[in-house]
């Protein structure tokens, strides 16, 4: 008697620990799938930077220190970054366009150029997506990060080889007010 009760539990605990493993698949690729929309904005992102770059340099000649900086980070090769390392670089990448933005509203005759106002809207528009993208894939990773933190499935998270994700959060610099000297 004690044996098929045993069995029974052995039986319930393994199609568990099926369900449980299909679960954790599921939403790692849901959770890739995030990334990889996300991702695919961060380099439209990542493209945009050196034509505003280029548009910016012939205004403001002496603020060489904030392009050098955007420069650096976009020369990054961005196609071989971890998922971690391309979410490091763009909040970087992020406060340094905000500098940029933050220039462009000294100089009117920057303001006024046609190629920046195209970029600038492009940029708007990519910024705006990846925000959405941002929250989608925050979302995705909180309920991964839920299922792999709670009991009974963390048992089963960690003997699968499951970690918590890192979530894209704005950095400190972002949550700032950006100041300009000139």
């Amino acid at each position: 008697m004690w044996i098929y009760i045993l069995i029974i539990i052995i039986v319930i605990i393994v199609i568990y620990a099926f369900a449980l493993y299909n679960s954790f698949v599921k939403l790692n690729n849901k959770v890739k799938e995030a990334f990889s929309t996300m991702d695919v904005y961060l380099k439209k992102r990542w493209d945009l930077i050196p034509n505003i770059v280029e548009t910016i340099k012939s205004y403001a000649k002496h603020e060489c220190d904030t392009l050098k900086e955007v420069i650096t980070l976009r020369n990054s090769a961005y196609d071989s970054m971890s998922d971690d390392d391309k979410i490091k670089t763009n909040e970087k990448v992020a406060a340094s366009i905000n500098k940029i933005m933050a220039l462009s509203e000294s100089y009117p005759d920057l303001k006024a150029n046609e190629n920046f106002k195209d970029l600038n809207k492009e940029l708007t528009k990519v910024e705006d997506d990846i925000a959405n993208s941002r929250k989608y894939y925050n979302g995705v990773v909180r309920i991964f990060n839920n299922k792999v933190e709670m009991f009974p499935s963390n048992i089963f998270a960690s003997i699968f080889g499951y970690k918590r994700k890192t979530m894209f959060e704005a950095n400190v610099n972002e949550r700032e007010n950006i100041k300009v000297k000139l």
